[in-house]
């Protein structure tokens, strides 16, 4: 008679991941999570049941901000290090514009459809304070991340990515989200300021945009389309076309009441005037941007966090457009909002999926200390800077 030996307990998920390897660009989950709530919200027609499912996706990104934020403190309180690794490498280092924008998608969504589920005073308070910080984190990202990659960090022509637009794009967001604050402020000059410095991040936002964005695109007709695991980072330029057309319909909405109202006209028109083009412009760029990832995925791209590309700039386009829709009553503008959301939710779901996956595994999330070398082939999922990238690179 043969006795088996008891199988031996199945290592905790705690014992089969660390957060060493948690860099910034994990707040992407928390942004992607938070924006299917608030534009499903935010589209034009009315779907039973929606709303509710919208308010349990807030909940959903409201607790992945409270874990990360704990889990990165950690990081830096454990791993300082390689958090200043991060921070000194200029492939990783623009993700910080994430916190920022994680921190004002969640307030967002406190104040759109979190307020069902906490009351109208507590949404209005978290959101406010998500707000000013997010707004004063975002600023700092937008300044000290291009001075860093002036003076710290050592680019040259093939290393511009979309990825660089993500400091700049926070100040959009909080452009775009602070309006929706202004109904809550006293009449006047409360309101009026609000609304002012929101068009300031405006103006800030588009133009480091348009300063950045022809080295984007320059670098891609010259050495090419980037390596697999890249190639969704390109969905990213969405982000400051649809946040940007966000904002001035969120703003022309907000202005009646807090500015004169000849101001409040023109800033009406100039919301269509500016958001109709560049709406279209960001149609152009999400053809092209998904001919490339079909294009990588036929050769093998593998998962990778920057999967989560597909989701947050896709959510601004689906707001910019039932901005638009709400400005025009247009019909096709409210179906595109719609079919831009259907996508949406479709990429979300996939990206957490398989985020879910890589972190319970430990793919996504090894442990420190390893028996051997990874597998090169699981390196593409735990990695998203490029596989060309140098060694200080490489850590991210």
């Amino acid at each position: 008679m043969v006795t088996l030996a008891p199988a031996g307990p199945r290592p905790l998920i705690a014992d089969r991941i660390s957060v060493r390897p948690l860099g910034p660009n994990w707040y992407a989950t928390v942004m992607g999570t938070a924006i299917v709530a608030t534009a499903g919200v935010a589209l034009p027609i009315d779907v039973p049941g929606l709303r509710a499912a919208c308010g349990a996706v807030w909940v959903l990104s409201a607790l992945l901000l409270v874990a990360l934020l704990v889990a990165r403190a950690g990081h830096w309180a454990r791993h300082a290090d390689q958090a200043r690794a991060h921070l000194l490498d200029p492939a990783v280092a623009p993700f910080y514009g994430c916190l920022a924008m994680a921190l004002l998608a969640v307030g967002a969504g406190t104040l759109a459809v979190g307020r069902d589920l906490v009351g109208t005073g507590a949404a209005v308070a978290v959101a406010g304070a998500l707000w000013v910080v997010g707004t004063v984190v975002g600023l700092l990202a937008a300044a000290g991340i291009p001075y860093l990659l002036i003076t710290r960090h050592r680019v040259g022509p093939r290393d511009a990515s979309p990825v660089w637009l993500l400091p700049v794009v926070a100040p959009m967001v909080a452009a775009a989200t602070g309006p929706a604050l202004a109904s809550h402020l006293p009449a006047g000059q409360w309101r009026a300021a609000l609304l002012l410095v929101c068009y300031a991040q405006f103006g800030l936002s588009l133009l480091g945009t348009l300063v950045l964005l022809p080295a984007i695109v320059a670098g891609l007709l010259r050495y090419g389309p980037p390596a697999l695991a890249l190639t969704p980072t390109l969905f990213l330029v969405l982000g400051p076309l649809g946040q940007s057309t966000t904002a001035v319909t969120h703003l022309a909405d907000a202005a009646p009441g807090a500015l004169r109202a000849d101001h409040a006209s023109a800033l009406a028109g100039f919301a269509l005037l500016y958001g109709v083009p560049v709406m279209g412009f960001a149609l152009w760029w999400l053809v092209l941007a998904g001919a490339l990832v079909v294009r990588a995925a036929r050769r093998g791209m593998p998962f990778a966090m920057t999967w989560w590309a597909f989701t947050f700039p896709v959510g601004t386009c689906v707001t910019g457009a039932a901005g638009l829709a709400r400005h025009t009553e247009l019909a096709a503008l409210r179906w595109l909002a719609v079919g831009l959301y259907a996508v949406l939710v479709a990429a979300w779901g996939v990206a957490l999926a398989r985020t879910t996956r890589g972190v319970v595994s430990g793919a996504l999330l090894p442990p420190p200390l390893t028996p051997g070398p990874a597998p090169a082939a699981a390196l593409p999922a735990a990695l998203p800077a490029s596989p060309a990238a140098s060694p200080a690179r490489a850590r991210f």
